[in-house]
Parts: structure tokens; C-alpha cells; sequence
């Protein structure tokens, strides 16, 4: 079942970002896409998960034009259907860390998983404040509240840039294992082409363009 669908994608600000991109992706399949700064990588992951129009062209998210939908509906998809992943946390900093999850769990009606927590190391630090934790441990929280809710499509972009190498590889397995459980999918942006080319499909941002090399 196709997940996302992206038809013919330009955009520009000052000068030309990109043009004519197009690439979807299925049920259980991940995909990353690579790039230089400034190439536009976080611009199209913005595009791809609601948060900005562009010039031109059509995303479809589970069968529906996403740009023609009542605001109303963006947030309910956003709140139930994606999930998104930023280096930057943007955790509550007056909350500690299990209020942060909390909050994601009564806004989805999901459970928090205490098997999730412990895979990523953060079930000892759940009563401190975020604003006491380390950048790696702030990272990790907040990928455990997007993963409470059980997103279908997750949109992470630089996911693990806070993370040491070995942590890193470990929350990517993470990813990939929550994919094919929950028969979800995720859009990768990164900078790191080893955790990229771990992605079933791989996807170069450059010159305007977006060739698939994977």
C-alpha cells in the first residue's frame, strides 16, 4: 500500500530550491534522502509532511491531496498519523521527562511503552526535568514521545545528530524495527550516508534535482 505519493515538486525562495521531484513510498519501507547543506532536504521533508506548500506539484499522504484539506484535517493527521522527528527536541522544559511523554500519550490515546523506553536507555531518567538531561538523553526522549503515539509515517530529519555513533545505530534499528511492526513507514534526512544507505530506498538531493541511487 503506497503511504506517500509526491507528483512533480518545485520550490524556491530567493533562487530555485528544486524542480519536478516526484518519489513515494509503501507500507514498511523506509527511505532516506541525502544531500549538501543548503540543497534542500529539510525544505522537501517539510513539504512531505504537511508543514509547507509548494510552488508547484502534489503530496499525497494515505490517498488524500494533503494541500486541499480543511486545516481542521492537516491537525488531525498531524496528532494521530505522523510522526516528526527533529536534531532540535522541542521538548515541554518545564515538564519532566515522563510529562513529556504523558502529554503525547492523552493527545493520541496510546500507552507509553516501558519496553521502548528501556531500548533507548531513558527509563532511569523519566522523573527529571528535561531541562536536566543531556543532549543525547533530550533526543532520545523525544523520540520516544513521538514513537507513543503510534504514528503511521514518520518524518525524522537529522534524527540522531545529538547521538554518539553507537547510540545512533541503535536508535535506527529502533526505527526500522517499529516500521515493520507497526506497518508504518519513515522519511529519512540526513547527513550520514551509512545509517542512509541502511534505508530500503536512498534518494540525492542535488543540483535542483532528486536522483534515486538506491
Amino acid at each position: 500500500m503506497t503511504i506517500l505519493k509526491a507528483n512533480h515538486l518545485s520550490h524556491r525562495f530567493d533562487y530555485p530550491l528544486f524542480s519536478e521531484v516526484s518519489l513515494s513510498l509503501a507500507t514498511s519501507e523506509s527511505l532516506a534522502i541525502i544531500g549538501v547543506s543548503g540543497s534542500g532536504k529539510s525544505t522537501l521533508l517539510h513539504i512531505l509532511s504537511t508543514l509547507l506548500e509548494p510552488k508547484s506539484g502534489e503530496v499525497e499522504l494515505f490517498g488524500n491531496d494533503i494541500y486541499t484539506l480543511k486545516s481542521s484535517e492537516l491537525i488531525a493527521l498531524r496528532r494521530h498519523d505522523i510522526g516528526l522527528i527533529y536534531q532540535a527536541h522541542y521538548l515541554l522544559k518545564g515538564f519532566s521527562a515522563r510529562e513529556n511523554l504523558e502529554v503525547a500519550s492523552i493527545l493520541s490515546g496510546e500507552g507509553i511503552d516501558e519496553v521502548l523506553l528501556q531500548r533507548l536507555g531513558i527509563h532511569h531518567v523519566l522523573e527529571q526535568k528535561v531541562t536536566e538531561l543531556s543532549g543525547g538523553q533530550q533526543q532520545r526522549i523525544s523520540i520516544a514521545r513521538v514513537l507513543t503515539k503510534k504514528p503511521r509515517l514518520i518524518f525524522a530529519d537529522e534524527p540522531t545528530g545529538n547521538l554518539d555513533a553507537q547510540t545512533a545505530e541503535e536508535v535506527m534499528h529502533i526505527f526500522y524495527d517499529y516500521v515493520q511492526e507497526y506497518e508504518s513507514a519513515m522519511v529519512l534526512v540526513t547527513h550520514d550516508e551509512d545509517l542512509a544507505f541502511a534505508c530500503d530506498a536512498v534518494y540525492r538531493l542535488e543540483n535542483q534535482q532528486l536522483v534515486k541511487v538506491k
